[in-house]
This record gives structure tokens, C-alpha cells and sequence, in this order.
């Protein structure tokens, strides 16, 4: 890709505006290309045919590797001529407890790979790649009664401020750098959120978590994937939200597992019990949050989702008959 389509293209649509489509990738790197979305996005653009170097902290196997040290000076040459830089680095929000260190932990893990990776690009000027490097949708905090979009302001819980600590680190990428921020929903996914939901529904145990009316955002894996697939080719910049365009309850989610399983739904855990476990903010960050969030910036540049509903999601994660588009 040339710097003048860069200059072009790294430009943020406007609200109205039609989206305008990059040329389709050719190489791209990948941080934290061993994760879950990782993995699934490198087997996706190597099926495309497009180059996928992945960054990695040991000493390279194959000539698809570079390696790098998180938080130390990256060499923009590993990253020149890329039509795209991805970041996926991040310790797992699901590893409990949340104590002091692991707090700790979860910030560096994040920050310090995105700000190798910004002050990298910043050098490049406008020959920079595109850069979509992750956060969440733990950016708008606990919510109720909202309706919230990219434009809505952030949380004020420990996971808000971490994402909005790590968006800014992406953005010192710097003006001739088209930045994306992927705001991402927990995947609805055997290794992801539905490890849990899966465990305890086999058991029996199932049912309401807290109140279970509380809305929570989700996201299959395939639309995941697909999404940062999609966000390559069109000029598109800022925060975008990976989430399913249909708004759905933890009960919403947890029946839909239930029915998957064939096991009841019927156990309720209340929300002082799973704070005792799980530790306060742990608890109200992961299972008692209430966010209505809704992917308007992605709906507006022409992506379409193939699980338009969460239990199109879960129906597919766990391979049953309802494995449909939910349309």
C-alpha cells in the first residue's frame, strides 16, 4: 500500500458518511497472536493469502515470527511495509482472584506492548500501517438504563479506566497513523465467558447470576474475527465496539446454554454470595455490570454480523442444531 492511500484512508468517516475501502491487506503483524482471537485471526488472513508475521518474546521458529520484548524499543523496521499492525496483548480479565499484583498485571500486560507498538508506528510518520489494537467494552463501566455508543464517555470501575489508559497509549501512535481501538464484548465461546456458564450448567447448577436481568454485551468469536478483518479494509478510525447488534441478559445467555446443555436453569446466585466469591470488583466487572452497547460505529461501515443474536452464538459455539444466524 502506498503513503498517499495510507494518507487517504487514515482519515475517521464521519457519522453519515459512506465507509471508503482500503486495498485489501497483504502483510500484517500481529501482538499477542497466540490468544484465542490471535490464533483465529492469523488462520483467517493466511487462508486469504495475505503474510502474517506474529511478534513473539521468545526466539523465532519460523520466518513468520519477529521476536520483541513488550515495554522495551521495537524497531519500526519490523513493522514498515505492513498494510496492518494488530495488538491482542493482554493478561486474562477471568483469572481470579483480582489481588493487588494481578491488578498490576493486568494494566502492564496491556500497556506496555501498546506503547512498543505506538512509539514504533509514531517513527514510521506517514508511511505507519494501520494500527487496530484491542480494548473492551469494560470501558463503559456499570450503566443501567443507557444506551451507549462510541461517543458515550467511559466507566469509572477499575476495568473503565484500564481500557481508557491503554486507548490512549494506542493513540500516541501518532496523526499519520489510522488508529482503531477495538472495544471488544466477551466472546461467547467455550474458552472464553461460556468456560464458566458451561461448568456450572452441567453440574446442575445453573441459573440467574445477581439479578440476571443485567444486559451483557457478547460477541461470537466468527464475528469477532471477521470484524478486525473488516476494520482493515475501510477507513475507518477511533473506538469501534465488537459487539452482537442484539442486546441480550445474563439469563438471556445462561438459558441459552442451558438449552444447549438440556440442563435446567433454575439455581439463582445472588450477587453478595458471588461477590464474596469472586471478590468485589471482580464480580460486579465480569458478571454484574449492566451495559447496553450497542456496535453503531461497525454497523455504519457496512459489516454485517453472521450471529446477529446471542443464542445464534452460543448455538454455534457449542455445536448444536440452533447453530443459525438468528436474523
Amino acid at each position: 500500500m502506498s503513503a498517499e492511500d495510507r494518507n487517504r484512508d487514515r482519515r475517521a468517516e464521519g457519522p453519515g458518511d459512506p465507509p471508503r475501502r482500503a486495498p485489501r491487506v497483504r502483510h500484517v503483524v500481529i501482538a499477542g497472536g497466540s490468544g484465542l482471537i490471535g490464533g483465529e485471526l492469523t488462520r483467517a488472513l493466511r487462508a486469504e493469502g495475505a503474510t502474517v508475521t506474529q511478534l513473539v518474546r521468545r526466539p523465532p521458529r519460523t520466518a513468520e515470527e519477529a521476536q520483541w520484548q513488550p515495554g522495551a524499543r521495537l524497531d519500526p523496521a519490523l513493522l514498515a511495509g505492513a498494510d496492518a499492525v494488530v495488538g491482542l496483548n493482554g493478561a486474562s480479565i477471568a483469572r481470579l482472584p483480582w489481588t493487588r499484583g494481578y491488578r498490576e498485571l493486568l494494566r502492564e500486560s496491556r500497556i506496555a506492548p501498546t506503547r512498543s507498538l505506538a512509539t514504533a508506528l509514531r517513527e514510521l510518520g506517514a508511511d505507519a500501517p494501520a494500527f487496530l489494537s484491542a480494548s473492551a467494552v469494560g470501558y463503559y463501566g456499570d450503566r443501567p438504563g443507557e444506551d451507549l455508543d462510541e461517543t458515550s464517555g467511559e466507566g469509572r470501575t477499575f476495568l473503565a479506566r484500564l481500557c481508557a489508559d491503554w486507548e490512549r497509549e494506542a493513540l500516541a501512535a501518532g496523526p499519520g497513523c489510522r488508529v482503531v481501538l477495538l472495544r471488544t464484548a466477551p466472546l461467547l465461546h467455550p474458552r472464553a465467558v461460556l468456560r464458566p456458564l458451561i461448568a456450572l450448567t452441567r453440574l446442575g447448577l445453573g441459573g440467574p447470576l445477581g439479578p440476571g436481568g443485567q444486559l451483557w454485551p457478547w460477541i461470537s468469536l466468527t464475528d469477532e474475527v471477521r470484524a478486525i478483518r473488516h476494520l482493515m479494509d475501510v477507513a475507518v478510525a477511533g473506538p469501534v465496539n465488537l459487539t452482537g447488534p442484539v442486546p441480550a441478559s445474563a439469563t438471556d445467555i445462561g438459558r441459552a446454554v442451558a438449552r444447549q446443555l438440556r440442563r435446567p436453569y433454575l439455581l439463582p446466585a445472588p450477587a453478595p454470595a458471588l461477590r464474596l466469591a469472586l471478590g468485589r470488583d471482580a464480580a460486579d466487572a465480569l458478571l454484574l455490570a449492566d451495559a447496553r452497547v450497542r456496535p453503531a460505529a461497525l454497523t455504519r461501515s457496512g459489516f454485517e454480523f453472521t450471529h446477529r443474536t446471542a443464542e445464534a452464538a452460543v448455538a454455534a459455539a457449542l455445536g448444536g442444531s440452533r447453530a443459525r444466524t438468528g436474523r
